[in-house]
């Protein structure tokens, strides 16, 4: 058993209603033609071969896509019921990432009661959002997005907000912030968009995006909806500036919690900033489990949860070596200051030289540089707070402003 592994699940695969320009994931429906939703026998074999191979008290079951509700009320009313006749005892807990559209007050009061979390993607205001997540007719989504917060709301479901960063969000991250909190979104996480172009024989394959398995040096051919280097850095910092000097304790922005615990000494509860990865596995809507949500491509396929236990499918991911290669880094990764808290973030951005003409060199690593750098000396304070027993909201002290920005 294996208290560290999490296995999500994409019980609709690629399938979804949006037609996001970004999204790395809507193109696997070429990979991968089987079935559109997860089949009971697979929901079921997903289930137990989960809570069976986590050694720990609790068992964090994460759907995500595609748009995961696509999958239908009865087939997480399954998801439950198989979830009670295997939890043996142990505490079972879910959570949806879902852009929204579906939500309705059928889903709502289901969720509600069945004690779900979702996480609502959500870009920021309307201008933001609506200039990459759109519909399959091309239509913006915002509006359509405000109304399924305001009935999860109203529901008293749980939620957090995944905020995507890409080229619309350029120099707005302090407005984007505030948007959020003026909203009453308490939870958030920003998450930056970095895809690349594909090359010549991923063209023909129909991708529209460039894959992890074909990662070059010969420059980012970044996708024009990518956050352009060092702009993902600067919006961490501003956002980050309007939370220190207001809100820390009262917003929770996934993206300091993480680096609050790389200045306690803590191991990364997120893959990207590990020492390692290979922890996050992936099942796909046929059953067969892959290394990463990133790498969902045949060359990276572990096994299937019909026929293979956790274990062993984190085992044959450790064989592989997936994991364990992310600690290879250039020689200027290795001397690099704040490399305790970045790790090289995800491998999947790792396309480009460094200045002595090493390959492997992450294309955020300016971004890094510039936001970890900046937080220093309030992430310093905070942890000292914590370790002295105190709130790490005292900090907010130090760190007083100009007012807030006024939307």
């Amino acid at each position: 058993m294996n208290p560290s592994v999490h296995l999500m699940a994409k019980p609709c695969g690629p399938a979804c209603n949006l037609d996001c320009h970004y999204c790395f994931y809507l193109e696997k429906a070429s990979l991968f033609p089987g079935p559109t939703v997860m089949s009971d026998e697979v929901l079921e074999a997903y289930i137990r071969t989960y809570i069976q191979g986590v050694a720990a008290p609790e068992v964090s079951f994460v759907w995500q896509g595609g748009e995961p509700l696509l999958a239908g009320i009865d087939f997480y009313r399954r998801a439950l019921a198989l979830q009670a006749r295997y939890a043996g005892g142990k505490t079972i807990t879910n959570a949806i990432q879902t852009n929204g559209l579906l939500l309705d007050e059928t889903w709502c009061a289901f969720l509600k009661e069945g004690g779900f979390s979702l996480g609502i993607s959500l870009d920021g205001p309307e201008e933001v959002h609506d200039a990459h997540r759109r519909d399959r007719q091309g239509q913006g989504t915002f509006v359509r997005v405000m109304a399924a917060l305001d009935l999860v709301r109203a529901h008293g479901i749980p939620f957090n907000i995944l905020c995507t960063v890409g080229a619309a969000s350029v120099g707005k991250g302090a407005q984007i912030y505030e948007f959020f909190v003026s909203m009453g979104c308490h939870h958030l996480q920003f998450s930056p968009v970095v895809e690349r172009l594909p090359d010549v024989a991923e063209a023909a394959k129909g991708y529209r995006h460039g894959t992890p398995a074909s990662l070059s040096d010969d420059g980012p051919r970044l996708a024009p909806w990518s956050v352009p280097q060092s702009q993902y850095g600067i919006f961490l910092t501003s956002v980050f500036d309007q939370w220190v000097r207001w809100d820390v304790g009262k917003v929770f922005v996934q993206n300091f919690e993480w680096a609050l615990g790389a200045w306690l000494g803590l191991p990364s509860t997120v893959c990207v900033f590990s020492e390692r990865c290979g922890q996050s596995l992936v099942v796909e809507a046929d059953g067969e489990v892959y290394a990463c949500d990133h790498y969902v491509y045949p060359e990276f396929r572990l096994g299937s949860v019909k026929a293979m236990s956790l274990e062993a499918l984190a085992g044959e991911e450790a064989r592989r070596g997936f994991g364990a290669a992310k600690a290879r880094l250039p020689r200027t990764c290795m001397a690099c200051d704040v490399r305790f808290a970045c790790r090289g973030e995800c491998p999947k951005h790792r396309f480009v030289r460094t200045a002595e003409g090493e390959p492997g060199l992450n294309v955020l690593c300016e971004d890094y540089r510039i936001y970890f750098r900046h937080i220093h000396p309030a992430m310093k304070a905070m942890a000292q707070l914590v370790q002295l027993g105190k709130p790490a909201s005292l900090v907010m002290e130090a760190f007083k402003g100009p007012l807030r920005i006024e939307l």
